[in-house]
């Protein structure tokens, strides 16, 4: 039988196994004020997506194309794919050199910088450069050794060589640094797409980009919003089980979506700054909920790079709710802490 995620105060559910879905607790009907309606749109690689409920006269044009400024508003100011975004504007500055940055990527230096702070630098903004070197950036060129000696040698923890002024809206590197916040960015902009839905007097609603998702309240007629959790085995898409969001946000990290094969052993894109390496762990994947998706975002990273015996660890220091799947002997072994412990 499903339980329902939904505000920091609720009880504590389980992930309702894929294979177990059975049928759902009978559910009142829903207002038939409201009709439910799906928008999508391309953006930061994947496509932004949004579920919602509202009144048959809603202006729905408009609300797309809000949501789509929201999203990209966030892929400007961030990218580091597009020379021309602030980022890479960041990135491309020289040491000691204050840069003016747009309120919002402020906003998501800042709270990157804390997570780096508080996960021992498990999340770091600054692996940019051992991303390109390794063959997952914008190049997406072969490994290259030389490119990796140089990229692991010149490595600075952001949380330690950034500087912000957030009075002044600027930023400074107080060292080279190649900026990535391809950790916590798409988090942000589902939250943007949040806001976007409030603004626009919608509060039934499940928005989304890739695999990080936001439930804005629950469905019209009470119910949450069901969400498939998938499951990180190789070769396939498949769900690992199902959760049901009101008024929270969940994020997923994972090693089965970008990864290399190196030597015979298989490398996943995510980048432990720690090691100035790509994660070597048996972690598959990690879910975490937060009221924001930023935080969701971020700390699925952290915990992902810390690894099987820090990250569980460093989720019941920092109070949070976690998932992690685990491979162990050619199966996945799952291990929950706060609301997916029972």
């Amino acid at each position: 039988m499903p339980k329902t995620y939904s505000d920091p105060a609720a009880a504590a559910p389980a992930v309702r196994p894929a294979a177990a879905r059975g049928a759902a607790p009978p559910a009142r009907s829903a207002p038939t004020a409201f009709s439910e309606s799906t928008l999508s749109g391309p953006a930061m690689g994947t496509r932004w997506s949004a579920r919602y409920q509202a009144p048959p006269d809603f202006d729905h044009g408009a609300l797309s194309r809000g949501l789509a400024r929201a999203v990209e508003s966030v892929d400007a100011q961030m990218s580091p794919w597009k020379p021309d975004s602030d980022l890479m504007r960041l990135n491309r500055a020289e040491p000691e050199h204050w840069v003016s940055l747009p309120a919002a990527l402020i906003e998501v230096l800042a709270r990157a910088l804390d997570v780096g702070v508080l996960s021992g630098g498990a999340y770091d903004a600054a692996v940019g450069g051992l991303v390109d070197a390794w063959g997952f950036g914008a190049a997406a060129d072969t490994p290259d050794p030389a490119a990796i000696r140089h990229a692991a040698a010149d490595h600075r923890p952001a949380h330690l060589w950034l500087d912000l002024d957030r009075e002044q809206g600027r930023a400074r590197k107080r060292a080279p640094l190649t900026l990535d916040l391809c950790g916590i960015a798409k988090g942000y902009a589902v939250d943007r797409m949040a806001q976007v839905m409030a603004l626009h007097g919608v509060g039934h609603a499940l928005v989304g980009l890739d695999g990080e998702l936001r439930a804005c309240g629950a469905r019209a007629d009470g119910r949450p919003w069901a969400v498939a959790l998938e499951s990180p085995q190789e070769g396939r898409r498949a769900a690992h089980g199902v959760i049901e969001l009101a008024d929270l946000s969940v994020a997923t990290s994972g090693d089965y979506r970008r990864w290399v094969r190196i030597g015979g052993e298989r490398l996943a894109h995510t980048m432990d700054g720690r090691r100035a390496a790509p994660v070597r762990n048996p972690v598959a994947s990690v879910t975490v909920l937060a009221a924001e998706c930023m935080d969701a975002d971020a700390w699925a990273t952290a915990l992902l790079v810390a690894g099987p015996d820090e990250g569980p660890a460093l989720a019941r220091r920092m109070g949070l709710d976690a998932l992690f799947l685990l491979r162990r002997g050619g199966r996945l072994v799952e291990f929950g802490l706060g609301r997916f412990a029972s």
